[in-house]
């Protein structure tokens, strides 16, 4: 049977009232959900927006979906043998990474992991990410998705954009006859390049949200056998510069 150790008095470090109430809530929250559901999933959230968790939320009614700091997610489930929550629960904890969150639910270990495959939501590209396209601003008037689409099924970007896109992201703008002005193409970026801040924030502008989100699930512990399992769910090992 796995064993409790619910009276165990642990410490969660030093910080400020507010602070350690915030811990101390979510350290209970985490030790009672272990003792509520069947599973707990560790997934990994690398600068994940507030739309795609309210999404997953609403599709886990029933389920619990908790995200807090490394460490404090750590010595919630115990991150030694002498302070594990329940049986193997440190070396379940060894997982957690970045930025990661806590799934508990009692749906079956093929339902979670077909949601995780499955689940993609378009974003704008990040600094520091491989762009998902090539891109080049037409010569002549600068329309608001930059040549995308068809100019009689676009509008012209408003005039007052010019300054942002000249002396922002050093765009050789100008104004003529009213409409934002390029003299020639003006290529930003070519597909695979990795963005830095000002490329991303032009491919947001432009409205290129080319590139995919998909939720990183690293393993889930069984709470009944206390056994975990490594699943890798969209976790690829990036090539680095």
């Amino acid at each position: 049977m796995p064993r409790s150790k619910r009276s165990r008095l642990l410490t969660l470090a030093q910080t400020d009232k507010k602070g350690r109430e915030n811990k101390e809530r979510l350290f209970d929250e985490i030790r009672e959900s272990l003792d509520t559901f069947k599973f707990v999933w560790i997934f990994h959230l690398d600068d994940v927006r507030t739309p795609v968790l309210q999404q997953i939320r609403q599709d886990w009614v029933g389920s619990k979906l908790i995200l807090g700091k490394k460490r404090v997610l750590e010595k919630s489930l115990g991150d030694n043998i002498q302070e594990e929550y329940k049986e193997n629960l440190s070396k379940f904890a060894k997982f957690i990474e970045g930025v990661s969150g806590l799934l508990f639910t009692n749906e079956d270990i093929d339902t979670v992991i077909q949601y995780f495959e499955s689940y993609t939501k378009s974003d704008y590209s990040r600094a520091k990410t491989r762009s998902p396209i090539s891109f080049t601003i037409p010569q002549g008037i600068i329309y608001s998705r930059g040549g995308q689409i068809a100019e009689d099924e676009d509008v012209a970007m408003s005039h007052s954009l010019e300054e942002t896109l000249r002396n922002k992201f050093k765009i050789p703008t100008k104004i003529k006859s009213g409409k934002i002005w390029l003299d020639e193409p003006y290529h930003v970026v070519d597909q695979g390049e990795k963005l830095d801040i000002r490329k991303a924030l032009i491919l947001k502008q432009f409205g290129i949200a080319a590139s995919e989100f998909k939720v990183k699930v690293k393993a889930y512990y069984n709470v009944e056998t206390s056994n975990y399992k490594v699943v890798n769910i969209n976790i690829e090992q990036e090539e680095e510069d």
